[in-house]
């Protein structure tokens, strides 16, 4: 077995179920889940409000479409709105951020009549082909050429860099709060602000990608909190129904009022929906960002005790947190998965992601702390002699 076997589809461990933050493998064995299948398990897996929302709406009505009235996609509406920050006031379910993201791309599109999209170096936001035009890497890319055009990259960080690029043709500026599979990449301060500055100017949308970042993953709610900035459009999936495929986009009036038409079938569906609803409420009520936000500080700080001298850094927001080894994150992924049974994930070669359950407490913390001193500080004591 290849490391890439291990981190792209070849994993050697058959999953049976879940409780919080663990998962169980089909002969028993108990994993600390340290990567929430990249973040769609924030209240951690089968939780009761969930499962308990889910079982009764399954219940009652399965699916129809958007085009009837249903109590529990009201409900999750109401819930979507009141989380997002002041200002975004309209919102949209879809399946996937992928789907979020297409949406945001043409919504801005259609609201600025432009067709520009600046997009930043380092970028993930989907495969499909409005989003994977605005993804920077190009091994996501490459086969599926030529994409959507009119794409300008710049460096993730640089507001002068940004600030060239955002011109009177400029539909919107699409960003990642914090950058996740680019390498857990956190911008200088000021850099959100320049952005929203620079699309005010310029009459274009700021999308701000939360997909990965939201939902309490980095200590607030959203990401963007942390800098006081509300975005035109911001887009959400992965932990929005705590492991149900759903998406969404929250918008300002201007974007809502411009948008033309785009729907999807399943858009909203009642079961997703009572997760959505089952999802959020928990968050706010059980205070969940304010915990992530204790619990990725501790994690940071134990982290930086136990291993910070033998890898590059540790950074990240919450429990959004990147360590960069000297080498080889797909071989630490399989060997915390292997030897000390925790579940890691790879961003890019040399950063392990760490991206649990927003339920982890300080002697989970440990035990993720422990089993990455046990692969990385051998590691560096060979690597000395």
């Amino acid at each position: 077995m290849s490391d890439l076997d291990f981190v792209s589809g070849g994993k050697p461990i058959a999953i049976e179920r879940g409780e919080g933050p663990f998962l169980y493998a089909t002969d028993g064995t108990e994993y600390l889940d340290a990567g929430a299948s990249y973040a769609c398990t924030p209240l951690g897996h089968s939780h009761p409000a969930v499962v308990d929302a889910v079982q009764e709406q399954v219940g009652d009505l399965t699916f129809v479409d958007s085009s009837y009235p249903v109590q529990a996609r009201e409900d999750a509406y109401a819930a979507l709105v009141a989380a997002t920050p002041d200002g975004l006031e309209g919102a949209w379910f879809c399946n996937s951020g992928t789907e979020a993201n297409e949406a945001a791309l043409k919504f801005a599109r259609s609201a600025t009549g432009n067709s520009k999209i600046v997009a930043a170096t380092r970028s993930f936001h989907g495969r499909t082909m409005g989003s994977l035009a605005a993804t920077w890497k190009d091994k996501y890319k490459k086969p599926y050429e030529p994409l959507a055009g009119d794409v300008e990259f710049v460096p993730y960080g640089d507001a002068e860099e940004l600030a060239d690029a955002v011109d009177d043709e400029t539909a919107a500026v699409i960003l990642e709060p914090i950058q996740g599979e680019g390498g857990i990449n956190v911008p200088p301060a000021g850099y959100l602000e320049a952005a929203r500055d620079l699309t005010d100017e310029a009459g274009a949308a700021l999308v701000l990608d939360e997909v990965q970042t939201g939902m309490g993953r980095t200590g607030e709610m959203w990401a963007c909190q942390h800098a006081g900035v509300t975005p035109d459009v911001l887009t959400t999936a992965k932990g929005l129904g705590n492991g149900l495929p759903v998406g969404a986009i929250a918008v300002r009036d201007w974007i809502a009022d411009g948008a033309a038409s785009h729907n999807a079938t399943f858009s909203g569906g009642p079961v997703v929906a009572a997760a959505v609803h089952a999802t959020i409420s928990t968050l706010v009520e059980d205070e969940v960002p304010a915990h992530a936000a204790q619990v990725g500080d501790y994690l940071v700080d134990e982290l930086e005790a136990a291993v910070g001298d033998h890898v590059r850094e540790i950074r990240g927001e919450g429990l959004l947190v990147g360590v960069e080894v000297k080498r080889g994150a797909n071989r630490v992924a399989r060997d915390l998965a292997l030897d000390h049974q925790i579940l890691a994930l790879p961003a890019g070669r040399t950063v392990v992601r760490l991206l649990p359950p927003l339920v982890l407490e300080e002697s989970h913390a440990d035990r993720l702390v422990e089993a990455l001193e046990g692969v990385l500080a051998p590691e560096a004591e060979t690597e000395s002699r």
